[in-house]
């Protein structure tokens, strides 16, 4: 006898389903899998064949969404799928169907929510146009006006997609504002008064380093903080996790722990304690999600493209990201050993001097702005040297923890190298809220681009701490207002220990389709990107990138990422196994998020 939970489950198996009443007959009623999965070919190739028949039948948007079910569907059911992923969608509901206890038992409310959404899109039922969603206000039919009456009534309707996201946006509010900006007087006033300093070292960018926050009394004294999250502070420090926060970006912080408006900040830096517990128990070598150490023709470099590669001399920044792609290899913040010797320094730059295919740098680390003067002057110098190189990137947070790093000194050195028409050098930064983005900020970017006309760019990790409704949208905006143009939004990478961070692809589609489309094109002109290990960045935008091939269980999508390089040579495709949507929408709830927000998120494939 099924007990209580698993008869549940197979009941909701029947109303996921039936949702696609033909399709659920068609499992019901066949023998083996291989009889289902032939009949559910000839169903859907005969729905579309009527739709494409019947001009009449479906408004085209509702074709579309049907027709893009019906692709993910055949996905699903595919011996091939089957092969690559080692999951049977189609062996999960033939057997829970049948009562099949082991298979019941596996099937998660994320595959139920799953497979009902789908269902419900393969039959153009997709709950993406509700009539009562404020989102789009009245649906106009503009065929039936013409001139100004078409276009007074189509301003209204914007009118009120605007205002729909103007309620939004004003839940982030930016580190520009007044009110914020006086927070963080008293914050800084706190920060001196505990380390028994003055105004002039506040503006001193070796006072912040000589003094990072490593542990949690010290953190505590500053903010308050949660039990847990002293917890996990703790037990990152015990474990020599890499932990350490500037005393300007902890001025970022605001005081009560709630994480109301700071919960980027706060996250960015303080470990959730399930990433603690993981990072410890991990090996570090499994840890490089991006396969550096395969990619690597020389110490120091890492070469993923053919026109650029990747030159990494200091392997240690001010504070550590948490989700940091090189977690792996770091030893600590700031750690004084972080500097690779002068023999590795100069062999790379040989391996750069040889390379004449090479046109491009990409100086990052760790961050390289962290090193002195002296060095950088040097590194930048031998590399300007090379000829063929017309392109420096200099891959650094310093703007966002510590902006007081842009002196004088460092900005002639900058403008040296950067010589308009024969050399670029920019600077490619890492924001992830609007929260972050300050006056002080601001200085330094504009120093720096009233000096040498250089460009800013970011690349921000879309993570559940930006993407809200709006929330990154917001931060496109005051990256702009201060000088610094939008470049990649990443989707977090795949690895364990940060699993916490990771939202689901189909947010980030979402996000760049009902979001981001509203802004104008020169706010929105970052790139969202999936980066592959060993290969490089997979760009998101559309479907000859990605392809959904499987449902496992659990409730997580399956994608098979497509290699950039794979209209140039034959290359494979990577399986990645994505965080559920139902999970993600839940934490979102947990949040406040009214989830009817969010309704179209499941058919974003």
């Amino acid at each position: 006898m099924i007990n209580s939970g698993i008869s549940i489950i197979r009941k909701e198996l029947f109303e996921s389903l039936g949702e696609f009443p033909e399709l659920l007959k068609i499992v019901t009623d066949c023998s083996s899998i291989e009889e289902a999965r032939d009949n559910i070919y000839d169903l859907l190739n005969r729905i579309e064949r009527e739709l494409n028949d019947d001009l009449e039948r479906k408004h085209p948007l509702d074709r579309i969404n049907i027709m893009m079910a019906f692709s993910v569907i055949r996905n699903y059911i595919s011996l091939r799928s089957e092969h690559l992923t080692g999951h049977s969608f189609l062996k999960t509901v033939f057997e829970g169907l049948k009562g099949n206890e082991t298979i019941l038992s596996e099937i998660s409310r994320d595959f139920l929510l799953e497979t009902c959404h789908l269902m419900k899109a393969a039959v153009g039922k997709a709950d993406m146009y509700s009539p009562e969603d404020d989102w789009s206000g009245n649906i106009i039919d503009y065929r039936s006006l013409t001139g100004r009456d078409a276009a007074v009534a189509r301003s209204r309707f914007l009118d009120n997609i605007a205002e729909n996201a103007e309620s939004h946006l004003k839940k982030y509010p930016s580190g520009l504002l007044e009110d914020v900006f006086n927070k963080r007087k008293e914050n800084i006033k706190r920060i001196l008064d505990i380390f028994g300093a003055g105004e002039d070292d506040w503006l001193d960018y070796k006072w912040h380093l000589r003094n990072i926050i490593r542990d949690s009394a010290t953190l505590g004294k500053i903010v308050k903080l949660t039990d847990e999250e002293v917890k996990s502070i703790d037990l990152a420090r015990e474990k020599h996790i890499p932990f350490g926060i500037t005393p300007y970006y902890a001025s970022l912080m605001d005081y009560e722990s709630d994480r109301t408006y700071d919960h980027a900040v706060r996250a960015q830096v303080i470990p959730p304690m399930e990433y603690s517990e993981k990072f410890n128990s991990a090996d570090r070598k499994e840890m490089d999600f991006m396969k550096e150490s395969d990619t690597s023709p020389v110490d120091l470099v890492t070469r993923r493209y053919p026109m650029i590669a990747i030159f990494k001399p200091y392997n240690t920044c001010a504070q550590i990201c948490v989700y940091c792609q090189r977690n792996w290899e770091i030893d600590d913040v700031y750690c004084p050993t972080a500097l690779a010797s002068q023999e590795q320094i100069d062999n790379a730059i040989d391996w750069f001097r040889e390379n004449k295919s090479i046109k491009g740098i990409l100086l990052t680390g760790g961050d390289p702005l962290i090193m002195t003067d002296d060095k950088i002057d040097e590194i930048l110098g031998k590399l300007s040297e090379i000829p063929h190189i017309e392109r420096i990137r200099i891959g650094t947070r310093t703007p966002v923890v510590l902006p007081f790093r842009f002196t004088d000194k460092l900005v002639d050195i900058l403008k040296k190298y950067h010589v308009p028409g024969k050399r670029e050098i920019c600077i490619v930064t890492h924001f992830e809220h609007p929260y972050e983005v300050t006056p002080d900020a601001m200085n330094a970017v504009q120093k720096i681009k009233q000096v040498t006309s250089m460009n800013f760019y970011n690349q921000q990790v879309f993570t559940i701490e930006n993407s809200r409704r709006f929330e990154t949208v917001a931060l496109r905006q005051s990256l702009k207002f201060i000088g610094i143009d939008p470049y990649y939004v990443f989707h977090a990478k795949g690895k364990k220990e940060t699993e916490y961070y990771i939202v689901p692809i189909a947010r980030l589609l979402q996000e760049r389709k009902e979001e981001a489309r509203l802004t104008p094109g020169v706010v929105r002109t970052d790139e969202p990107v999936y980066n592959i290990p060993g290969i490089g960045k997979n760009h998101l935008r559309a479907l000859q990138d990605h392809e959904l091939i499987m449902l496992t269980p659990g409730g997580n999508r399956l994608y098979e990422m497509h290699p950039w390089e794979k209209a140039i040579v034959i290359a494979d495709t990577y399986i990645y196994e994505d965080v559920p949507i139902g999970s993600y929408l839940k934490r979102l709830e947990e949040r406040g998020e009214n989830l009817s927000d969010y309704r179209s998120v499941w058919y974003y494939y």
